[in-house]
């Protein structure tokens, strides 16, 4: 099965979801068009790499909303356990402070429909999705259980995406808000490569 999503619309769903403290039964990412939207997928509550990860999207969270984008995690725990994992204190391993939506995929359908279901343990692996106004998925990453994420590239991805959006123009490797980027033709790129040239 192809498990590449990049330019395709991505899989909606309805489903029980942690949102400010509060558990809901109708949570969908439909809610959300209209605005970018950072969906990721960790595999347990209570556990180890997991609250590392919750916490550095948090952190950014602030960052994310300045870019009219939303973000969401999700696993396969049900949404009362995202709820007493909510209440234990970081320093405890617990996401207290973590306030963006936790969606229960108890049926395992979600993970299943973004392809990043472990089926050997029933737990998603690490991937995350960036998707842009309409929908539509422009970046995803899967990493292995051990391997944890970083907020500041998701962010930097994000960053990437509404640039192009806006300007036109692509952005190379490495790039961050305010560098340069380059116009996707052969001119461009050797101009990029003028301009960006390190003096020796």
């Amino acid at each position: 099965m192809d498990s590449l999503l990049i330019g395709k619309m991505a899989p909606y769903f309805k489903a029980k979801a942690l949102v400010r403290g509060q558990i809901v039964d109708d949570f969908s990412l439909e809610d959300f068009l209209g605005k970018y939207l950072f969906f990721f997928f960790y595999p347990l509550d209570f556990t180890f790499v997991c609250p590392t990860e919750l916490h550095s999207f948090q952190e950014l969270s602030i960052e994310f909303e300045k870019r009219d984008a939303q973000i969401v995690g999700c696993s396969v725990d049900s949404p009362y356990a995202h709820l007493a994992w909510s209440l234990q204190p970081r320093k405890r391993g617990g996401v207290e402070g973590v306030s963006y939506p936790l969606v229960s995929d108890l049926t395992k359908e979600i993970a299943r429909a973004y392809r990043v279901l472990n089926e050997e343990q029933g737990i998603a692996y690490r991937a995350q999705f960036l998707l842009d106004k309409k929908g539509i998925i422009r970046h995803q990453l899967i990493n292995d259980l051990p391997i944890g994420r970083s907020g500041q590239e998701a962010l930097r991805l994000l960053d990437a995406l509404i640039f192009h959006e806006t300007h036109g123009s692509v952005c190379p490797a490495n790039w961050k808000a305010g560098e340069a980027t380059m116009v996707p033709t052969q001119e461009g790129l050797l101009s990029y490569f003028e301009e960006t040239a390190v003096v020796t």
